[in-house]
């Protein structure tokens, strides 16, 4: 029989994104609610090894829903990557009174909570947090919606410029290894084309396309391109290419960089962060460990923390149709 959970904690790990301070409220408040007492543990697993915990109440986490970034800071431990570190973690949390935890991210920060409860049997509950939606066992990650949003605000006022100046724009957007920002803000954006990693467009269809919107009268065009994109070793090398063989074009990059991490949630990602967070901490109660809490179907699911890491995310093919289909 599972030990009864009297005290839990709760984590933010690897890169900030919107809805996290959402996910801590939800967190905390329904820790109050079930009448636990909860633990923020501040700087990721760095913290848990430094012992550097703030107990939380209902009150302390008043106005923080609508604030991008996370209120327990987040940082990268190669320490707790060493069984000395995670050693040290575990006899803190003890020390504490800690039960269990739930952690906030991605894929590494899954990983390590997995081999955290793999060597010491502590209970864990992972919550995704990334604005690239890569995580397998959820269909949205906290944040990926309010980057879409911000996105799409910055695409539609470049496209003011391109239009004025009748010029090609390359807009570079985050995602190393998935294309779901490019393809849906790319969409949303009205996009000549969209690059990504899933999908090789190569060299001479992107000029082939570029061609066919100059001869069917567009004045500007604007190409999103996800940052894993292989179709160029990078972005400014893509430029100068098609530069040197389409001389007619008047191209400029734009890399959007962390400010599509940043900024207030979208209501989406709020009601999502304050769902997962409740859905995590009563998961904790009924028994249950190394799950990632997910949207599927827009219901509220479990999913092993081994699957979500080793899952691999797939790009909606009728997207792609759609994305081409929009671009004629």
């Amino acid at each position: 029989m599972p030990k009864k959970i009297k005290k839990v904690g709760v984590l933010t790990s690897g890169g900030d994104s919107p809805g996290m301070n959402a996910a801590i409220r939800s967190v905390v408040r329904t820790c109050a609610y079930h009448n636990i007492e909860c633990i923020g543990i501040y700087r990721g697993y760095q913290g848990m090894i430094e012992g550097d915990f703030k107990e939380m109440g209902p009150r302390s986490v008043n106005n923080i829903v609508n604030k991008g970034g996370t209120i327990l800071k987040s940082a990268r431990s190669l320490e707790f990557k060493t069984p000395e570190g995670r050693k040290q973690a575990h006899e803190n949390l003890i020390k504490a009174g800690i039960d269990a935890l739930v952690v906030i991210g991605g894929d590494g920060t899954f990983t390590g909570g997995l081999l955290f409860n793999n060597e010491f049997g502590f209970p864990v509950m992972g919550i995704p947090g990334t604005i690239d939606n890569d995580i397998f066992g959820t269909s949205h990650t906290l944040g990926y919606d309010t980057a879409l949003n911000t996105v799409v605000d910055v695409i539609d006022k470049i496209r003011d410029t391109a239009s004025s100046h009748n010029r090609l724009f390359f807009v570079e957007v985050m995602g190393r290894d998935a294309g779901h920002i490019a393809l849906n803000a790319g969409i949303g954006a009205g996009a000549e084309e969209i690059l990504i990693p899933e999908e090789d467009l190569g060299l001479e269809r992107l000029l082939e396309s570029l061609q066919k919107s100059k001869a069917s009268g567009k004045s500007s065009s604007i190409v999103v391109i996800a940052e894993g994109d292989k179709i160029g070793k990078n972005v400014f090398e893509l430029k100068d290419y098609v530069e040197a063989n389409l001389p007619e074009y008047d191209v400029r990059v734009s890399v959007l960089g962390h400010m599509q991490r940043g900024g207030s949630p979208s209501c989406f990602d709020r009601v999502l962060a304050s769902r997962l967070g409740v859905k995590a901490v009563e998961s904790l109660l009924e028994g249950k460990s190394n799950y990632m809490v997910g949207l599927q179907n827009d219901k509220v699911a479990l999913t092993p923390l081994e699957q979500a890491i080793k899952g691999k995310t797939e790009i909606d093919k009728e997207l792609l149709r759609v994305s081409d289909i929009m671009s004629t």
